[in-house]
């Protein structure tokens, strides 16, 4: 199976991150974005979207993250998306919640604007409402995550082990370290962000992104 990534993707991290834990092997295939690979005619017949994460298996093709994760957690029969349908309805729900929620707020609305100049507004009093408003929704989003989605029965929105919504979260949330996000006043998150730092699978799906991070930080510093 081939996946064409960015290394430092939000929607690619995951993916790769599921794929060592699961002990898929994926031919990891880079879709250079900052040189703009992704527009061109080449990748584009591969997604018309002009987006990464594409899975292809053989013939077959997904385009969107969410359900990359989900096909290869069923290749590999992964406890990290449950067949108890009740159970698996759970972590759907967790997972169109960070789809459709937290990542509108706080990923497009918030912190991509701030790092990549084409995503925001031309207006800089357009763009600072936008940002406002975005950063106090993903605000209280942050606080349903930490109240009410993550609990004190294991470190993982999953429990005792973490499930495909983890893996997605997870890299939503991190994007915030971009822009400083602190997560003080939000304990669960940060002993998630803790815990799912601490796993062996870790280091292959996200240290392009942290390498980036320290980047863009060190810029913003200077």
């Amino acid at each position: 199976m081939k996946l064409h990534y960015f290394e430092g993707s939000t929607t690619c991290r995951p993916i790769v991150m599921l794929a060592k834990e699961a002990g898929i092997e994926l031919e990891l295939v880079p879709v250079d974005l900052m040189a703009g690979e992704h527009v061109g005619p080449a990748y584009t017949a591969v997604n018309p979207n002009q987006l990464v994460p594409v899975l292809e298996d053989g013939d077959f093709r997904l385009t969107e993250g969410s359900a990359i994760l989900k096909y290869l957690a069923d290749v590999a029969d992964s406890p990290a998306y449950p067949k108890d349908l009740k159970a698996r309805a759970r972590v759907n729900e967790r997972m169109d919640w960070f789809n459709t929620g937290l990542s509108r707020e706080l990923c497009y609305g918030t912190v991509y604007p701030r790092i990549l100049s084409y995503m925001g507004y031309e207006d800089a009093a357009v763009q600072a409402a936008v940002t406002g408003r975005a950063s106090e929704k993903a605000k209280r989003l942050l606080g349903i995550l930490n109240d009410h989605m993550l609990t004190d029965a294991g470190p993982y929105l999953g429990g005792a082990e973490p499930d495909l919504s983890d893996f997605l979260g997870i890299a939503y949330v991190t994007l915030a370290e971009m822009v400083r996000q602190d997560f003080s006043a939000h304990p669960r998150i940060a002993r998630w962000i803790a815990a799912m730092r601490g796993r062996p699978s870790w280091p292959v799906a996200h240290t392009g992104f942290e390498g980036w991070r320290d980047y863009v930080l060190s810029q913003s510093a200077a």
